[in-house]
């Protein structure tokens, strides 16, 4: 059972990251300290360092939060979604909306790959956002065979479609997220990635076809 020191504890964890992720928002990595971080919380700088070894550690909190936010939202967008292009056109919708947000863009785009390191980086963002939108796309192509050089989409150019993909969705929300109108930059991305969607999706239904009548045509 929990104790009422621990709902004490947890609550001031809960409290520093909130004030954290306000304030790396509004004035960035740079320009936030950990005294603003405490005032803000109204607790003392060992309270903050019995949670967060540093800067850093409450940044990556802050970071992980904004991450999981928008993932719910990609997921609540496409859960109740069967075909597979259709998910994964609500899911680069969803994926566009978060990254509007003034959290992401300045926690997730401009202060993330300096702060947690381009490896430590790239590690939250596979296991986040772009990952989930680049499963979603993963599963699309997986629900039919592609013919490349004459042969199924096997698992080896499966995930080659799905890294390509993931770096266009990559550079696709942070092209967004540092736009001067991001909404307008959103809109043309959809556009963008919706038009190549749709000829996978035609490669697809016609590469089907093609086999077919390929086979009728030796017998």
């Amino acid at each position: 059972m929990e104790t009422r020191r621990q709902r004490y504890s947890e609550a001031t964890r809960h409290s520093l990251v909130d004030v954290a992720e306000r304030l790396f928002t509004a004035h960035g990595y740079s320009a936030t300290s950990l005294d603003a971080i405490v005032a803000g919380a109204d607790v003392t700088k060992g309270a903050l360092y019995h949670h967060f070894s540093g800067k850093q550690a409450i940044f990556e909190a802050a970071f992980e939060r904004v991450q999981s936010r928008a993932t719910t939202a990609i997921v609540d967008a496409t859960e109740s979604r069967t075909d597979p292009w259709d998910k994964a056109q609500a899911g680069l919708r969803a994926f566009l909306g978060a990254v509007q947000e003034p959290g992401y863009r300045q926690v997730v785009v401009q202060d993330g790959p300096s702060v947690l390191g381009h490896e430590r980086y790239r590690e939250q963002e596979e296991r986040s956002t772009y990952a989930l939108v680049g499963g979603i796309v993963r599963s699309a192509l997986s629900a039919q065979d592609l013919p490349v050089d004459g042969a199924g989409l096997d698992e080896a150019m499966l995930d080659t479609f799905t890294r390509i993909f993931f770096g266009a969705v990559s550079a696709a929300g942070g092209s967004v997220a540092v736009s001067d109108d991001p909404a307008t930059a959103a809109v043309r991305v959809e556009a963008a990635i919706g038009v190549i969607l749709d000829g996978l999706r035609r490669l697809l239904d016609g590469g089907a076809g093609s086999s077919a009548s390929g086979t009728t045509s030796r017998t």
